[in-house]
């Protein structure tokens, strides 16, 4: 018996055929959608890498510039100098679709377009390794924002990579060898059940020539009977 139950006609020999047949076809696109986002999903990984260690490389730069810049000023006059930014962003997000999955897109915007509303306090105070802390850190700051971004897409890609997988599994390794299974248990049922009948066909076939047979006999022996009875040999004609 087949893993799912089935009634082994040939309407649903036909039907179960048509969905092997898109099954397989399905297969196919997920396995190439699989693939295709395995790549991408490479590239990102790739492009991650490679980001990380700049922003890495650039915050251990300001950390070491604000190390230095904590040691020439007092904590007092640090904190002062930090208090008030003068420089915002804007921040928007739009989508990317990639492989049927929607990948945030950061859109970083500053309110002003000067380099030097970076520094919120005047140079007259402050110390140089300050500055070069700043500095550093607004230089990174768009690489951690790229960062996040695909940080995020690596997630969603990921997520999609599994879900896509399972679905692969499933059709190879269940839903097709079932349907597979059930076309052949049909197949065998219906070739049963028409073997059955031929085989009852003859065997009417049978009876009806044996009781025909039989019928002849009685009719010649009845004619026998009679042609005896009468003591006259029947005439050719």
């Amino acid at each position: 018996m087949p893993a799912i139950n089935v009634n082994p006609t040939r309407q649903e020999l036909t039907r179960l055929k048509g969905r092997l047949k898109t099954s397989i076809r399905g297969h196919k696109l997920l396995k190439d959608k699989r693939d295709e986002l395995m790549k991408q999903f490479m590239d990102v990984v790739r492009e991650n890498r490679a980001l990380r260690k700049k922003v890495e490389e650039g915050l251990m730069r300001a950390h070491g510039s604000f190390t230095v810049a904590s040691a020439l000023m007092s904590s007092e006059m640090l904190e002062q100098s930090l208090m008030y930014p003068k420089q915002s962003v804007e921040l928007d997000m739009t989508f990317q679709n990639i492989m049927s999955v929607n990948v945030p897109i950061y859109h970083f915007k500053t309110k002003s377009d000067d380099a030097g509303e970076i520094y919120p306090y005047g140079f007259a105070a402050t110390s140089g390794e300050l500055d070069g802390a700043v500095d550093a850190l607004s230089g990174v700051f768009q690489d951690m924002l790229k960062l996040a971004e695909i940080e995020k897409t690596s997630q969603l890609l990921a997520e999609e990579i599994e879900k896509t997988r399972r679905r692969v599994n499933a059709l190879e390794y269940v839903k097709i060898p079932q349907m597979q299974e059930a076309i052949k248990y049909i197949s065998m049922k219906l070739d049963e059940n028409e073997r059955s009948n031929t085989i009852r066909l003859m065997k009417v076939k049978d009876m009806l020539l044996k009781e025909a047979i039989e019928e002849r006999r009685d009719e010649d022996a009845r004619a026998a009977r009679v042609f005896g009875s009468s003591g006259e040999a029947p005439q050719e004609v």
